[in-house]
């Protein structure tokens, strides 16, 4: 039983159509191969992928000279003589930029220490030095940037010393002139305490409290008699005969 007919349309599964670009594409680079052994042919074959990788296969010794012969064949020598060179620079600098973007893409593996085994004694050494050369830099910029950070910092120090110093003064300033102040107030309230304790005394020498009883006695009082007995004097006895002119 036969085969199907394959319907020629886009693969949408992304694995399949890798799939089978990579078997029909080496089918059709043998089938040029073949055609160029068996028929001595001129065969040159170009394939770009999806993603812009190159696939090529020419029979002679060179791509460019089977490219310049087509446009010689199909638009003239003398139309395409000044395009035929332009096409043999742009792909001549094309398999330069080719060559050097597989060299660095090669290199930067190596300095991540990966595809080491193809390198030789030699080209380990230089990629050793290569790699302490790098960390030497590193290592050099690591340290003016720390030394930058460590001068503004110095400087942001500087600043907030100066404010500190500025702001110490005032602070002294305003305890100053509190001190002062309390200072004023407390001579204050010594002068005034002074002068109502001279006051004071002043009103306790004008008005001094009589020694007697307070007390109202309505009515005979014997201990009251006896005393102001006691306190009036004896009468005066007379002197040659002679009577006081208050006692008559």
């Amino acid at each position: 039983m036969g085969r199907g007919r394959v319907e020629l349309k886009r693969i949408e599964n992304k694995i399949n159509r890798q799939v089978t670009f990579a078997k029909r594409r080496n089918g059709l680079l043998k089938k040029a191969y073949e055609l160029s052994i068996l028929c001595d042919a001129e065969v040159a074959l170009i394939i770009f992928s999806n993603r812009g990788k190159l696939y090529e296969f020419c029979s002679s010794s060179s791509i460019l000279k089977t490219l310049e012969r087509y446009q010689k064949c199909s638009y003239g020598a003398v139309e395409v003589n000044e395009p035929a060179k332009e096409l043999e620079s742009s792909y001549r600098e094309y398999l330069k930029l080719k060559t050097r973007c597989e060299s660095l893409q090669r290199t930067q593996r190596n300095l991540l220490g990966e595809d080491l085994g193809p390198l030789n004694t030699k080209e380990l050494e230089q990629l050793e030095r290569q790699l302490e050369s790098s960390l030497k830099h590193v290592r050099s910029t690591k340290t003016q940037y720390m030394l930058d950070q460590l001068s503004d910092l110095q400087s942001k120090e500087h600043m907030l010393i100066e404010a500190n110093r500025d702001l110490t003064m005032k602070l002294d300033e305003i305890n100053s002139g509190t001190q002062l102040r309390q200072t004023w107030e407390r001579g204050h309230a010594h002068q005034t305490m002074l002068y109502g304790t001279q006051h004071a005394q002043t009103q306790g020498l004008m008005f001094q409290p009589l020694d007697c009883n307070p007390t109202l006695q309505i009515g005979y009082n014997a201990v009251g008699s006896q005393q102001m007995t006691a306190a009036t004097p004896a009468p005066t006895q007379p002197v040659n005969g002679f009577i006081p002119g208050w006692m008559l």
